[in-house]
Order: C-alpha cells, then sequence, then structure tokens
C-alpha cells in the first residue's frame, strides 16, 4: 500500500498537486491510500474547522477515487 502522505510536511497547494496526480502513482503497482479527511487543505482554504468539513472531505474522496486511488482513510464512517 502507498500512501501519499496528505498533510504531512506539505502545503495546501503541494497536496492539490498530489491529490490531482494520484494516477502518476500508479506506476509504482501499489494500492493508493488517500487520507485527507479533515485536512487542513480541505478546511483551511473554506475557513471552517476541521469539524465543520465533512462535505468538502466527501468532494474530495470522490474526487481521489475517479483518480484511481484504492482506499480512503476517514473519520466519519457513518457519513
Amino acid at each position: 500500500i502507498l500512501d501519499l502522505g496528505f498533510g504531512f510536511g506539505k502545503t495546501v497547494e503541494q497536496n492539490y498537486f498530489l491529490l490531482n496526480h494520484i494516477e502518476d502513482f500508479k506506476t509504482f503497482g501499489f494500492p493508493i491510500l488517500t487520507g485527507i479527511s479533515r485536512k487542513t487543505m480541505i478546511h483551511k482554504p473554506l475557513a471552517i474547522t476541521p469539524q465543520q468539513a465533512l462535505n468538502g472531505t466527501t468532494f474530495l474522496h470522490g474526487f481521489a477515487l475517479m483518480n484511481k486511488s484504492n482506499i480512503l482513510r476517514v473519520h466519519d464512517v457513518k457519513e
């Protein structure tokens, strides 16, 4: 499993770059794990709290899956 490390030592812009290029990492031959739930890259641009970021998280999870992510790490499982 390849975890791209969203949020760890990266700027908001760098995180969105990774998100837009998930498919490029498929060349390594591993399933891609995307962990963006409640990350700064969601709540900071929207000026909301991490707890208010569910809609943004859900949208970006869908985007990640469309771009070939295989696994999502989430906080709000029921939602």
